[in-house]
């Protein structure tokens, strides 16, 4: 094992040790209802994942506001206790996003919609139909705040089960003697692919392997051809193309910088 490597996991293993604040499964829909001290109240939103080709969709979810659940699960205090809030869905995914966020943006936990029609969304960016939003989907108010259009549904995840309070380390990301240029792709590695995927047992449970030993294995031709159209290579891809809403420049640069970071990070099994 090269000197790079023993470093990278002893940073992984200092990684791993920060512990969780504290890990909650959600209750039943109607639990949540009878526990909290409000009526549940209507969102309107541009449907991330319906609008597509300029087309924006409004649809109306039932819910609470996403700092009041915390609240309630975490009690008082909660946003000082921990830098991100995870949330875990059934099928893997992992969506962590910044305390602070839900001080200053209005997101909500929503669980039906106010029209009574299946709690369903066509994942059109995805190839997927009627996939189910159930128990719990995270909201944001991109109607009064346009300012979030432009990220699309990366940070709107559907399914969800369990709610962490968490302090993460990136030092399983960029292990100490890395080479600082590379951060950038490690960067864009947590914000666009992390969710799903794994890099030495940082990101979601949605895909096996370690995405640094996946890209490894391809031509960089290749790799920036599947992160920025994925239905291209794989006619039968879910993963969304990378940063779609940017320049084609932009997003060619971000997949080789992608790139270049997984090729470079050591491989830790």
């Amino acid at each position: 094992m090269s000197k790079l490597s023993r470093i990278a996991v002893v940073g992984l293993i200092v990684a791993c040790a920060v512990p969780l604040a504290r890990a909650v499964e959600l209750p039943p829909v109607q639990q949540l209802q009878e526990r909290m001290a409000t009526p549940a109240v209507a969102a309107a939103v541009f449907e991330p994942h319906l609008s597509a080709g300029g087309r924006r969709v409004v649809v109306e979810y039932v819910g609470y506001p996403a700092a009041d659940v915390l609240g309630h699960v975490f009690g008082e205090g909660w946003h000082e206790r921990a830098e991100i809030v995870e949330f875990r869905a059934l099928d893997g995914y992992v969506s962590r996003i910044a305390v602070g966020r839900f001080l200053t943006e209005n997101g909500f936990l929503v669980f039906a919609r106010t029209d009574g029609s299946s709690f369903t969304v066509d994942n059109l960016l995805q190839n997927e139909s009627d996939v189910p939003l159930g128990p719990y989907y995270l909201v944001w108010d991109n109607i009064a705040n346009p300012s979030l259009l432009a990220e699309g549904g990366r940070n709107w995840p559907y399914q969800v089960t369990e709610i962490n309070l968490v302090t993460l380390s990136d030092g399983m990301l960029v292990p100490e003697g890395l080479d600082e240029r590379l951060r950038a792709g490690a960067e864009l590695a947590k914000e666009h692919c992390l969710s799903c995927h794994q890099v030495n047992g940082f990101g979601g449970n949605k895909f096996p392997g370690n995405l640094a030993a996946i890209a490894r294995g391809l031509p960089r031709d290749d790799f920036v051809q599947l992160v920025l159209q994925p239905s291209s290579v794989r006619s039968s891809a879910t993963m969304p193309a990378l940063a779609r809403t940017l320049p084609d420049a932009e997003r060619r640069h971000m997949a080789g910088t992608l790139f270049d970071y997984l090729n470079a990070v050591p491989v830790l099994e």
